[in-house]
Order: C-alpha cells, then sequence, then structure tokens
C-alpha cells in the first residue's frame, strides 16, 4: 500500500485511531491535513507524521460542527496541496443515555458531530475527490451494525453514517470513487472517558470485553488504522459500501 504524493484529510486526528491512522498514512507516502481542536495534540500528532522527504503535515485547528471551520479545512488542503485523494471521516463523540434519560440536547451533540459535520465536509470534498478518483473512509461503529442499550443517540448516529456510506457509494460509483466504513468494537482509547466513564468504571467496561468480544478482548488503535488504510488503497480497488467490523468478532456474536 502506498500513498505517495496522495492527500488524505483526516478529522480527529489529534487522539486515538485518528493520530494512528494519520502516524500509519505518513509511514506509507502520504501527504496529510490533520484535523482536531487541540492543536496542542495535533502537533503532538504531526511531529510524527514528518513524510520520508521531510514534508511536514498541514494542521487546521477546527470545530467539525461549526460550517466555516468545515470549509477551512477543504479550502486550506486545497490551498497547500491543489487536490484531494482521500477523506477519513474520524471524528466523533459518545455520550450515554436511554430513551428514559437522555435529552434533545445530548441528541443533537451526538447527530451534529457525527453525522451533519460528516454530511458537510464529504459534500464539500467531493468535487475533488472525483477530480482524482479517490475515495473515503468513514469512522462507524459495531453499534451501527448491532443494538445495545445506553447509547441510543449514538447508535442511532452510527446507523445514519452506514446509511450515508451505502447511498453515497452508489452515487459516486459510477464516477469511480469509493466509499467505505470501519465499524471498530471497543477500543483502547479516550472515547469512552470523555464520554463520561470514570476510571474504575472503565476498567470494568474493559474487563468485560473478555465476553462481549469473540476474541476476548478489547482492540487497539494500530488495529483499526491498518483496516482504515487498507480500505483507502489501490489493494481495495474493488471494494467499496462495505462495513468491514474490526471488533474482535463482536458483532457476529449472539447470547445464549
Amino acid at each position: 500500500m502506498e500513498f505517495e504524493s496522495k492527500v488524505i484529510i483526516i478529522t480527529g486526528a489529534s487522539s486515538g485511531i485518528g493520530a494512528a491512522t494519520a502516524i500509519r498514512f505518513a509511514k506509507l507516502g502520504g501527504l496529510l491535513t490533520l484535523v482536531g481542536r487541540n492543536l496542542e495534540k495535533l502537533n503532538e500528532t504531526a511531529a510524527k507524521c514528518l513524510g520520508a522527504k521531510g514534508e511536514h503535515p498541514l494542521v487546521v485547528k477546527a470545530d467539525i460542527t461549526n460550517e466555516e471551520d468545515v470549509r477551512q479545512i477543504v479550502e486550506q488542503t486545497l490551498s497547500k496541496y491543489s487536490r484531494i485523494d482521500v477523506l477519513i471521516n474520524n471524528a466523533g463523540i459518545i455520550e450515554n443515555g436511554s430513551i428514559e434519560d437522555t435529552s434533545l440536547e445530548q441528541y443533537d451533540r451526538v447527530m451534529e458531530t457525527n453525522v451533519r459535520s460528516l454530511y458537510q465536509l464529504t459534500m464539500l470534498a467531493v468535487p475533488h475527490l472525483i477530480e482524482k478518483k479517490g475515495n473515503i473512509v468513514n469512522l462507524s461503529s459495531v453499534c451501527g451494525l448491532r443494538s445495545f442499550p445506553g447509547v441510543l443517540a449514538y447508535n442511532m448516529s452510527k446507523s445514519a453514517v452506514d446509511q450515508f456510506k451505502k447511498c453515497v457509494a452508489l452515487e459516486l460509483a459510477p464516477k469511480g470513487v469509493r466509499v467505505n466504513s470501519v465499524n471498530p468494537g471497543v477500543i483502547v482509547t479516550e472515547l469512552h472517558k470523555r464520554g463520561g466513564m470514570d476510571e474504575e468504571t472503565y476498567k470494568n467496561f474493559l474487563e468485560k470485553c473478555k465476553q462481549t468480544h469473540a476474541l476476548q478482548r478489547p482492540g487497539n488503535v494500530d488495529e483499526v488504522a491498518a483496516a482504515i488504510t487498507f480500505l483507502a488503497s489501490d489493494s481495495a480497488s474493488f471494494i467499496t459500501g462495505v462495513n468491514l467490523p474490526v471488533d474482535g468478532g463482536r458483532h457476529a456474536m449472539c447470547p445464549r
């Protein structure tokens, strides 16, 4: 898998799966636009992503729920590189809540971050992806494939991401643009703690992965990054419209 001279936008690149994906693309020769809200963390990722020829990634501090910020992601990328080959829609949030204790404010936050912002950025990038016959990889979740109680808005958002992916894949296939999703299970990142889990709850949550994942463990960010770069590469040239679970078999499990 080679990405030399290909321009890759990665949202949520300041930590977790996004940062690991950025580092992997850099090692494969990609020219990167790293997007996130935390400039300090973005710069830490960028420092690990120097290309073989010493190219520095473009760092864009942006809130993907802000429409002008999203426009700037595309405009600054084109200003620096004059092209877009790959879009990795990675940024997202999780919040706990059931139909009994959620709120419309929570629903709006999750859907705005996980769905609306992805819709806008994809819409703006598509003309340039068509020009280069590029591709898109969206970060979904096993929660887009299976139903779990207690994370209602998040589950809905990831199901929406998967439907969005399928529709856009069909719309852009005649123009040579592929669109796919990866659907991680539990991956060791800061996502769940940012969503409200304290240290003890998170420790127990990871321990439970021995029961909830067929491979009896949570995953790591490098395992997801490997799947993302595969789908974005020419090795996946005949793959579009798929959900690729990277979840230790969780999507295939059925309690007995």
